[in-house]
């Protein structure tokens, strides 16, 4: 397979960056991507330096070929001069690339992940203009030009047609699969969407497959021709069936309810079913009010763009705000949407074109300021995938507080004095976050999506929520009483007496789920029978421990430290690390604390350190203790912080990937070593503090009973053993069924390490995403485990699931899962067994 490299060359460090990420995504970090972006001046840091690409060209160097892609201006003289300082050899195998930046990345690595050669990479990212066109209806060069694919009608050839149930179709994500895996076979595979009545375009060209404009529901024909036709179908079958590894189910969705409402009745209202549950109120309508914007004449450019500056750091303030406020109250990864409102604010590229404009134009503030946000949002609902055209709401909801600001308007209010629906045209990310669950009962829009951010927000928040109703519905005047159904999508004014009924059983039942779910979340997980099993929190952020503790954990059972060294151009020092652990051990309040040491490396790098060569399987590189143990300089600044914060909380260290004794060893020696530095400069520490490793190595099950004696407790990490069990990838579509954690295999190894474990007196936990999973909750139960750690919104669910089982039981549906032969016969064993108690 061919090993091209990409470098990406642009006047903005974080486009750059951005483009980078995008399109490591697209392939899984499989293809070498280089940047070279900005200048090393904090006044003005847009530009791009020689020496800088050249660098980068270096530093992913092949034979095969580098690609360098770039924006305008001296970005090519600079891609230009930096190809002279390079060996004459390599100079002839380094590509400059006039393809559109974003786009073109995208298709580049791609093609490059599937082993095109450099030719072929080039005219696919050439061509990555082709979806936005063909979208567009703006087709017009020939390089642009689908060509209609000719098949030979006489023979016949192999074929499958295939419904797409992903719920935003072939997105760029699932496309870059498909073109991934029809790339790897020798025949050629062809693929019509019918639906749409396309043309047959080749299937393992990321720009046609993109043009098919895939969506769910849409039938695809795939053909192929060749000697492993009927390999390369199935595999591509396989991905489908596999939903390319997404996850359809809505977000905290409701248990089943087998009540439901009868079709269309009187004064109902169909719309999309965004947040589960049910609400009956009275609305409330809400509009925004939208800062109207006038353009003038100033005769002072710089004091307009001081106003535009001391607008955009207000909102700063408020947008940080309301990312604190929202990481307690929803969790992390939906307040993340704040965080890129704040990248937002910070992008010199759109700074300098509002400085631009202000300057040139000699206008106003709040005109430069709209004109390039509505410029940025055009952008994003140009875009062929309908899920980053939903960004947009997050573009305008940043530039209205801007505008807001500068008119010296005060924001919204939506605190409603009693509990109603709330009724309005749409809500942006910034009005659903804030919004109070206890007096928003319910949430009726006329616009919207189910994976549009205020959607994900309000689900999160436990708010039913139907958007895309008709606009009648704005015209209803407060108080009149609404009835909403956010499971089915359905909204009834003034509902007649049996539709209220049938709602009213229906939400009963659902706050009843709640409410137990609850109530078992802040009590102890104890079985039928008596025994007792701690349920902590995985969690990657101060943040994170706020909600984990709300949600009834007992303790953090993997802090992941990672997020500490990503995203940044230098190691955290000690202080920063000491600060956070503190402050998380802080609010656990003497509840445990299992610190697991970095675990970066193969897949996961760090900018700031080179790697060398590039690793072919990354999984089975170099990355977890392997890397710190190879800097000592990391490892040791990582350890000193973790036994300083340990004096007065119970803080225990996790070392990560381990395979041998000598690993531990060596990781004690080390830690050793740290204890005594701290000794001789009189700095406190746990003496005490326990030490023990993540079990997710095939080797380290093998040898668990010599590191049982080693070590203070063990944590099972499935996501790893289960790759390492199956040798399958989980992030190739082809195999990534086998990696299955409830497979026979796999729990028979989490049994043996169980059993090792309790063999030498020590404690055992499993902190994988099996242990969040309530269908393998009498397994693991059955098998002795000790604790489960998993994301602080399943502590309530996994606690009540235990409260159901009792040992006895458990231990029967564990050994008659032990000797099943696949992970679905597993599957339905559970379903047989598993009866809720009367």
């Amino acid at each position: 397979m061919a090993a091209i490299a990409i470098v990406i060359v642009s006047h903005s460090k974080q486009l750059a960056l951005g483009v980078r990420e995008l399109a490591a995504q697209m392939v899984q970090g499989q293809v070498p991507i280089a940047v070279a972006a900005g200048i090393e001046d904090s006044e003005n840091p847009l530009g791009t330096d020689p020496i800088q690409v050249y660098e980068a060209i270096a530093s992913v160097f092949s034979d095969d070929g580098v690609l360098v892609l770039m924006d305008l201006g001296s970005a090519l003289l600079s891609a230009e001069m930096a190809i002279e300082f390079l060996p004459e050899a390599q100079q002839e195998k380094v590509y400059l690339c006039e393809a559109p930046l974003v786009e073109g990345a995208i298709a580049a690595v791609v093609a490059a992940a599937a082993g095109r050669d450099i030719h072929q990479v080039m005219a696919e990212a050439r061509g990555a203009l082709l979806a936005k066109a063909t979208q567009l209806g703006v087709v017009s060069s020939p390089l642009l030009v689908v060509s209609p694919i000719t098949t030979n009608i006489e023979s016949p050839t192999p074929e499958i047609r295939l419904i797409v149930s992903n719920r935003l179709g072939l997105h760029a994500r699932p496309a870059a699969q498909f073109v991934a895996t029809a790339a790897r076979f020798h025949s050629q595979i062809l693929v019509q969407n019918l639906t749409r009545n396309t043309e047959l375009v080749r299937g393992d060209s990321i720009n046609q497959v993109t043009t098919l404009g895939v969506r769910q529901g849409h039938e695809l024909l795939i053909t192929a021709t060749g000697s492993d036709a009927d390999e390369a179908l199935e595999a591509l079958h396989a991905l489908f069936a596999n939903n390319f590894g997404e996850d359809n189910v809505a977000l905290n969705s409701p248990p089943a309810f087998h009540h439901e409402v009868t079709p269309t009745t009187h004064g109902e209202l169909s719309g999309i079913a965004a947040s589960p549950g049910v609400a009956i109120a009275p609305v409330v309508s809400y509009q925004p009010t939208h800062v109207a914007i006038t353009e003038y004449h100033v005769d002072d450019p710089d004091i307009e763009w001081q106003r535009l500056q001391a607008a955009i750091n207000t909102a700063r303030q408020e947008i940080q705000a309301v990312f604190s406020q929202a990481s307690l109250q929803i969790g992390d990864a939906e307040a993340a949407i704040f965080d890129a409102q704040l990248l937002f604010l910070e992008d010199p590229v759109l700074l300098s074109a509002a400085h631009q404009r202000i300057l040139d134009n000699h206008i106003n503030a709040e005109a430069a300021w709209q004109a390039v946000v509505d410029e940025v949002a055009t952008s994003y609902r140009a875009l062929e995938d309908s899920y980053l055209q939903e960004r947009v709401d997050d573009v305008v909801d940043v530039g209205q507080r801007v505008l807001r600001l500068l008119a010296g308007n005060a924001a919204a209010n939506l605190h409603l004095e009693s509990p109603a629906i709330l009724v309005a045209t749409d809500l942006t990310p910034s009005d659903t976050a804030g919004l109070d669950p206890t007096k928003v009962l319910g949430i009726c829009t006329t616009s919207g999506s189910a994976t549009s951010h205020s959607a994900i927000i309000a689900r999160t928040l436990g708010i039913p929520a139907v958007l895309g109703v008709d606009a009648q519905v704005l015209h209803l005047a407060d108080g009149t009483l609404m009835a909403l159904d956010g499971e089915s999508g359905r909204a009834w004014v003034e509902p007649e007496s049996d539709i209220l009924d049938l709602l009213t059983a229906k939400q009963s039942a659902w706050q009843t789920a709640q409410q137990e779910a609850r109530a078992t979340a802040h009590q102890p997980a104890i079985t039928r029978d008596g025994r007792q099993v701690s349920v902590f929190a995985n969690i990657g952020s101060i943040n994170d421990v706020q909600v984990a503790v709300a949600s009834g954990a007992e303790g953090v059972g993997l802090l992941r430290t990672e997020f500490l060294y990503l995203d940044r151009t230098s190691a955290p020092t000690e202080e920063e690390q000491l600060l956070v652990y503190q402050a998380i051990a802080q609010v656990l309040d003497n509840r445990p604390l299992i610190i697991r040491t970095l675990d970066v490396g193969g897949d996961k790098p760090l900018a700031y350190i080179r790697v060398g060569l590039r690793e072919a399987n990354p999984f089975l590189g170099w990355r977890g203790i392997r890397f710190c143990l190879d800097h000592l300089d990391l490892f040791k600044t990582q350890l000193r912080a973790i036994l300083r914060a340990s004096v007065g909380h119970q803080i225990k260290i996790m070392l990560p990937m381990i395979a041998t004794v000598t690993e531990v060893r060596a990781a004690k020696v080390i830690l050793g070593e740290v204890q005594a530095e701290l000794n001789q400069a009189g700095i406190s520490f746990d003496a005490t503090m326990k030490v023990g490793i993540m079990v997710e190595v095939p080797s380290a099950v093998a040898i668990a009973d010599q590191l049982a004696a080693e070590v203070d407790f063990f944590s099972i990490g499935t996501n790893d053993l289960s790759q390492y069990v199956m040798a399958s990838d989980r992030t190739n579509p082809r195999v990534a069924n086998l990696v299955d954690a409830l497979h026979p295999a796999v729990l028979r190894m989490v049994q043996q390490i169980i059993q090792a474990a309790h063999a030498a007196g020590i404690s055992v936990g499993l902190c994988g995403e099996l242990a969040a999973d309530t269908l393998a909750t009498p397994i693991l139960l059955g098998l002795g485990l000790d604790e489960l750690s998993v994301n602080p919104q399943s502590i309530p669910r996994v606690k009540q699931a235990i409260a159901r089982l009792s040992i006895v039981e458990s231990e029967a549906i564990a050994a008659s899962a032990l000797q099943q032969y696949s992970a679905e016969h597993v599957r339905e064993l559970i379903s047989i067994s598993v009866i809720p108690p009367a």
